[in-house]
């Protein structure tokens, strides 16, 4: 068995900073037949048990810890017995969507180049910081993709309007630890569609 991504679609909102907007994440699954890690827990947990199917989830891996991203990691960790696996330095955003109870919070720490392991593959953890300050990228170079959170999209990079974010930090983030990547691999986005670091890297600095 061969590992390979799923993908599904949720809608909800994204609130921060008083106000609230309407959003289509996507769900993506990494795994075999058997198991498989969740990225992101967005809106809807039954969308994302429809796109993992029978498998045994290994892990919720929370790209970043926005509310849309997030809300529903507590509940989809009930329904499989995954840990949700977050950056720590996601904590203040975490809070103001579950609280502060020890019972509300995620189990594992996720930090810069950390691998983890399901269905014959590895997703090593990339910590790229802006978007939020403890967000991170997946990086799967068996199947040649990336996923980006909410840091790098098809048209450049995340939003840094609200609080916890910044500018300049994710435009490093970006230059220094996606740009790097082989130009082909995959960008699998946390809203719309994929694109590449190829197209990206020309849109931003201009083709090489």
């Amino acid at each position: 068995m061969r590992a390979r991504v799923d993908h599904g679609v949720a809608s909800g909102t994204f609130s921060l900073d008083g106000q609230t907007f309407d959003v289509d994440n996507n769900i993506w699954v990494v795994g075999d037949d058997t198991e498989c890690v969740v990225i992101d827990a967005p809106h809807d947990v039954e969308a994302i048990l429809a796109v993992v199917g029978g498998r045994t989830v290994k892990a919720i891996v929370c790209t970043h810890a926005h509310d849309d991203h997030v809300r529903v990691a507590p509940a989809l960790r009930e329904r499989v017995a995954a840990p949700i696996m977050l950056h720590p330095d996601d904590r203040p955003l975490w809070e103001l969507v579950h609280g502060t109870g020890a019972d509300r919070r995620w189990d594992t720490d996720l930090a810069d180049g950390v691998s983890i392991e399901v269905g014959g593959t590895t997703l090593t953890v990339l910590h790229t910081p802006g978007h939020a300050p403890g967000a991170v990228c997946l990086y799967a170079p068996d199947l040649g993709c990336v996923f980006t959170g909410d840091t790098l999209f098809e048209g450049g990079p995340g939003a840094t309007g609200r609080s916890y974010s910044d500018r300049s930090t994710i435009e490093a983030s970006i230059r220094d630890r996606l740009f790097t990547l082989p130009a082909e691999t995959v960008v699998h986005t946390g809203h719309g569609n994929d694109t590449t670091i190829a197209a990206e890297r020309d849109r931003i600095t201009g083709p090489e």
